[in-house]
C-alpha cells in the first residue's frame, strides 16, 4: 500500500513538473513546502480510499479521476486526457470523420454552441450561437466534458443525432434531428458587389489558404468596381491565428501590433505583428460580428477597431481568447492547459469579454414557436425539466438575401453614407 501511495505521489509530482511551475528562487522553498503538505493530504486520501472504500479500486483510476477534476476546476478549456483520449485528439488532425459542424464550449454550467459552421448539418438544421445543448440523443449533458460531448456527436456519416437545446433568448427547449456528414468548410464565400460599389466577402473560418483566397476575392471585387468593403465574420469560430493576423494586416499595413498573449511564464508572452504588403489602406471597411464570432475573428475585429480602421457592426462577440497548450505526460496521457490569454493592441482582454461593436444591431428574429418556459439561470432546473418540455423545430432556409439581413443592411447604409460624404467633400 505504501508503495502504491508513494508511486501516486511521484506521479503527481511529475504532473507539476510538466506544467513547469515557475516559482522564483526566494519564494520556492515556502511554496514547495505548501505544495508537499497539500500533496500529502492527497496521498492520505488515496490510502484511505484504497483501504476503506466499500469495493476495491484501482489506484490508476483514482488518480486519473482526481486529475480530471483538478483540470476541470480551472476553466472550460483545460482538461486531463487519459492515453485513449489523447490518441483520439491526435487522430482528429488526420483523416475524416462524420460530424455536425458546431464549435462548442462549456459556459455557465451548460454545453454551449460557440457557432455552427456555415453550410454544415447543424447550420442547415437551425442551430445558433449560444444555444445550450442539454441532451444528446438520450444522454443529459449535465457535467459533461468537452471531449465526451465531441465523442457523442461525431461518428459515422449518415447517422442521425438528436439534440435538445435551450435557446435562452426565447426561453425555449427545441429538439433537432441532425444527420452527420463529412464536414467540409469553405472559408471564403459570397464574394460579390451588393450595390453601388459596395463589396461583400463572407469569411467563415481562418484556414491555411484563407489569405490567398482573400487576395483573389479582393482582386475580383476591384475589377467589378468596389469602392467600399464589408467583411462578414459572423459565426466565424476562428482558426489559424497567423492567418487571422495576415488578414488584419491586409487592411493595416506591415509592422502593426495585431494582438498579444500574456501568461504566467515569459515564454507565453507573445506579440503578433502584421506583415502584409500592398495593404488596402484607403478602402472604407465595415466588419460584421455576432455572438458566434470567436477567437481569430475577434482578434481581427478587435485590432481593426483599436486602430479605428473599420466600423464594427452587429452583436457582441463570443469571448474566446485563450491559448491551450497540450503537455504530454510519461504514461501516454496529457494535459490540455490554458497557458495565456489574448489581448487586443490597446490591451483589452478577449476571453470572457468579447468585442463590443461600434454599432449594435440585433439580428432579425425567426418566427417563434410556443412552448413551456424553462428557468435558464440554474442549469440543474433546466436538466430536471428537459424530458417534459420539448419541441421539434423546423429547419431554416439557407438563402443569401442581403436585403432581409438587418445587420448587413445597416453596414450597407453606413458605407453608402461614407461614399456620399466623400463625394460632397
Amino acid at each position: 500500500m505504501r508503495k502504491k501511495v508513494f508511486l501516486a505521489f511521484l506521479f503527481i509530482g511529475f504532473v507539476f513538473i510538466g506544467v513547469k511551475l515557475g516559482f522564483s528562487e526566494n519564494k520556492k522553498k515556502n511554496n514547495n513546502d505548501q505544495l508537499y503538505k497539500q500533496v500529502e493530504i492527497f496521498s492520505d486520501t488515496l490510502a484511505i480510499i484504497k483501504n476503506e472504500y466499500v469495493t476495491d479500486t484501482k489506484t490508476k483510476d483514482l488518480i486519473y479521476g482526481a486529475l480530471k477534476g483538478m483540470l476541470a476546476s480551472l476553466d472550460a478549456h483545460s482538461q486531463f486526457m487519459d492515453p485513449e483520449t489523447y490518441e483520439e485528439l491526435k487522430a482528429d488532425t488526420k483523416g475524416k470523420f462524420g460530424g455536425l459542424g458546431i464549435e462548442i464550449t462549456v459556459k455557465d454550467g451548460f454545453l454551449t454552441v460557440i457557432t455552427p459552421m456555415e453550410d454544415t448539418p447543424a447550420w442547415k438544421a437551425g442551430i445558433k450561437a449560444n444555444d445550450r445543448i442539454v441532451k444528446i440523443n438520450d444522454f443529459i449533458t449535465r457535467d459533461i466534458t468537452l471531449m465526451d460531448a465531441v465523442k457523442k456527436m461525431r461518428g459515422k456519416p449518415g447517422e442521425i443525432v438528436n439534440l435538445t437545446v435551450l435557446r435562452d433568448t426565447e426561453k425555449k427547449l427545441l429538439d433537432f434531428k441532425i444527420t452527420r456528414d463529412i464536414i467540409k468548410v469553405t472559408d471564403i464565400k459570397h464574394v460579390r458587389i451588393l450595390e453601388k460599389g459596395i463589396g461583400y466577402i463572407r469569411l467563415s473560418e481562418f484556414r491555411e489558404n484563407t489569405f490567398v483566397e482573400l487576395n483573389k476575392a479582393l482582386g475580383i471585387l476591384s475589377k467589378q468596381g468596389m469602392k467600399v468593403l464589408i467583411i462578414d465574420l459572423r459565426n466565424n469560430p476562428g482558426g489559424l491565428l497567423d492567418v487571422a493576423a495576415k488578414v488584419t494586416g491586409k487592411f493595416l499595413g506591415p509592422d502593426k501590433l495585431i494582438a498579444y498573449t500574456k501568461g504566467r511564464q515569459k515564454d507565453q508572452d507573445l506579440e503578433f505583428f502584421s506583415e502584409a504588403k500592398n495593404a488596402k489602406l484607403e478602402l472604407p471597411l465595415a466588419i460584421l460580428i455576432n455572438e458566434g464570432s470567436a477567437s481569430g475573428s475577434e482578434i481581427v475585429a478587435g485590432a481593426l477597431q483599436d486602430y479605428k480602421r473599420a466600423i464594427i457592426i452587429g452583436k457582441k462577440s463570443f469571448g474566446k481568447g485563450s491559448v491551450q497548450t497540450v503537455i504530454p505526460l510519461a504514461d501516454g496521457s496529457a494535459l490540455r492547459l490554458t497557458t495565456s490569454h489574448y489581448f487586443t493592441p490597446s490591451g483589452k482582454i478577449i476571453q470572457g469579454q468579447g468585442v463590443t461593436p461600434d454599432i449594435l444591431v440585433e439580428e432579425q428574429k425567426v418566427a417563434e414557436v410556443k412552448i413551456g418556459e424553462a428557468e435558464v439561470k440554474n442549469p440543474d432546473v433546466v436538466f430536471d425539466q428537459i424530458q417534459n418540455e420539448k419541441i421539434i423545430d423546423k429547419p431554416l432556409k439557407d438563402a443569401f438575401d442581403y436585403k432581409a439581413d438587418m445587420q448587413l443592411m445597416r453596414a450597407v447604409d453606413i458605407l453608402n453614407g461614407i461614399q456620399i460624404y466623400k463625394q460632397v467633400k
